[in-house]
């Protein structure tokens, strides 16, 4: 299977790290879901990558806690996937940069968006980590804000569902899955694909997402070939 995108921000979950524990990382998890992503980058896939922190931490899942300080120990979870999935694909023999929105000079790089671009045109995975570095935005919008700075062809969402339902298929037995709809649609019908804000994004600036289940990490490199997998999103469905 060839390619169909030449460079691509791959979301992944904090919980998809976590494995059967729930919490935390399971590194033999870690490890096998980076095996697909050497394959893209072996193929000539320039990768960027947005991990979550839900497996430590979520913000607005805090309680009586202050939200902007919630949400920046969230940030401080997603660095800590983010320097994991690090030392997996190292360990694969991928060379790979971490670059954080909150400076933190002694593990990762700070964001700067021309040096991310340029370690992506050389071949080097580069991943995000502390989100957008703003309280009360979603790394869901941090992934759709990185996707177009660094001008990547599609967003591909790993999730724990293998796409977009019109309703919860763990509530519904009956929820129908679409393989195509619109950012139209989705922000219409409140669909989870993204929060608003990052389908919104999306939307604006006609970047497509395609939202897949991780259970099995070969379908990120499906995915990239374009192989029919999960449900695109997208300005058009014709």
């Amino acid at each position: 299977m060839q390619p169909k995108y030449k460079r691509i921000l791959l979301k992944l979950s904090g919980e998809s790290l976590a494995g059967a524990a729930k919490h935390g990382i399971d590194f033999d998890i870690v490890v096998k879901m980076c095996e697909p992503i050497k394959k893209c980058v072996e193929a000539g896939v320039q990768v960027g990558i947005v991990v979550g922190g839900g497996n430590f931490w979520r913000g607005r899942s805090s309680g009586e806690m202050d939200r902007t300080r919630a949400d920046h120990m969230g940030m401080l979870a997603t660095t800590i996937n983010a320097l994991g999935v690090a030392d997996a694909l190292e360990q694969l023999g991928i060379d790979v940069r971490v670059q954080t929105a909150i400076s933190m000079r002694q593990v990762a790089e700070p964001y700067i968006r021309n040096k991310a671009v340029s370690h992506l045109s050389k071949g080097r995975v580069v991943i995000f980590g502390c989100g957008t570095g703003n309280p009360f935005f979603s790394t869901d919008t941090a992934a759709a804000l990185r996707a177009v700075e660094i001008e990547a062809d599609v967003i591909m969402k790993a999730t724990m569902v293998d796409g977009v339902y019109d309703s919860d298929p763990k509530v519904n037995p009956n929820a129908k899955k679409y393989d195509v709809i619109s950012f139209h649609d989705v922000l219409r019908k409140d669909l989870a694909v993204m929060d608003s804000t990052a389908s919104a994004l999306c939307k604006d600036n006609n970047l497509p997402i395609i939202v897949f289940s991780i259970d099995d990490p070969e379908n990120i490199y499906k995915a990239v070939c374009g192989e029919s997998i999960g449900t695109l999103v997208t300005n058009t469905t014709e």
